[in-house]
């Protein structure tokens, strides 16, 4: 039996050890600069609003409460909003990753007709906008203002990620491999889907995580195009609690209201951090599942078309 060879150790210089000394530093330091804001945002959501408001909350809760929380599900619209969201964020995702899927796929085969034409018309939009009025009168007079669907269908294709997806296919899928499926008898739909579809779970992971954070971040367009309360989405019920509990009702004479009044005006700080974290919660839980694409979809994004 012959034995392997021990690998020859690499001996470091002095000037690698301080390089390799810096790199560590520096990447303490950027750990260190995004890791506070996260923990200061949760401490200070569940610290005393005096402490709070005095700058006393530095890494660590002062005074531990939860009454920013209570104010906050004392709605009873909150839970209405996360449903709302919640539907909004996982139909519209489901949508936009087929529209944009379907598309990048199309727009990858060389041999589709005006293939350069139509690539230049998609990616017009990233660059010109008709504006917020003339978008308000086209889905106006199609009958989507104040329908539960709207939030769904609008947006449902964006350029970036479409561009995104058709280089993934381009770079990672050979196009000897969809021929040979072709050749084995596949049609386009079933190379779509038995060739292509499979090998982009890496693309689509990407996808899911940028249209997720889109739909459910959205709070702008569902301000525009939806009047009925019950549709709107948590976004808004959020931002009216904190519209609420930021004006002070001072003509009441009970002395327990204006109390109650002063407290909540206290608690104002204290429920924008716990805002920040009720409305953070399912991205922060969807992150990590999808984190190790993140990287390479800004890699894929960087590569030529």
């Amino acid at each position: 039996m012959v034995k392997s060879q021990p690998r020859a150790r690499v001996r470091e210089t002095m000037e690698d050890r301080i390089t390799l000394g810096v790199f560590y530093v520096l990447l303490t330091l950027i750990a260190l600069m995004t890791i506070y804001p996260v923990l200061y945002v949760i401490s200070a959501s569940v610290s005393e609003p005096t402490a709070v408001n005095d700058g006393s909350v530095v890494l660590w809760p002062v005074g531990f409460q939860l009454e920013g929380y209570q104010y906050i599900f004392e709605n009873d619209w909150i839970l209405l909003g996360y449903r709302n969201s919640l539907i909004y964020t996982v139909a519209g995702t489901l949508l936009d990753i087929a529209v944009t899927f379907l598309a990048a796929y199309a727009l990858s085969r060389r041999d589709i007709f005006g293939r350069r034409a139509l690539n230049t018309y998609m990616i017009i939009p990233m660059w010109f906008s008709g504006g917020l009025i003339p978008t308000f009168m086209m889905i106006n007079s199609m009958g989507l203002v104040d329908q539960w669907y709207t939030l769904i269908i609008i947006g449902a294709f964006n350029t970036y990620n479409f561009v995104i997806c058709r280089t993934f296919i381009q770079s990672n899928i050979p196009l000897e491999l969809q021929e040979a499926a072709r050749i084995d008898g596949c049609s386009d739909l079933g190379i779509m889907a038995k060739v292509v579809l499979p090998l982009s779970k890496p693309v689509l992971a990407i996808l899911c995580l940028y249209y997720g954070l889109a739909h459910w971040n959205d709070y702008f367009t569902g301000l525009i195009y939806i009047n009925t309360r019950s549709l709107q989405p948590l976004q808004l019920f959020l931002r009216e609690i904190l519209i609420q509990n930021a004006q002070l009702e001072m003509g009441s004479g009970d002395m327990m209201a204006l109390e109650d009044s002063m407290r909540r005006v206290y608690m104002m700080q204290v429920m924008r951090y716990g805002l920040i974290v009720v409305s953070s919660v399912p991205m922060l839980i969807l992150y990590p599942f999808v984190q190790k694409y993140f990287v390479q979809g800004v890699m894929i994004g960087a590569l030529k078309g």
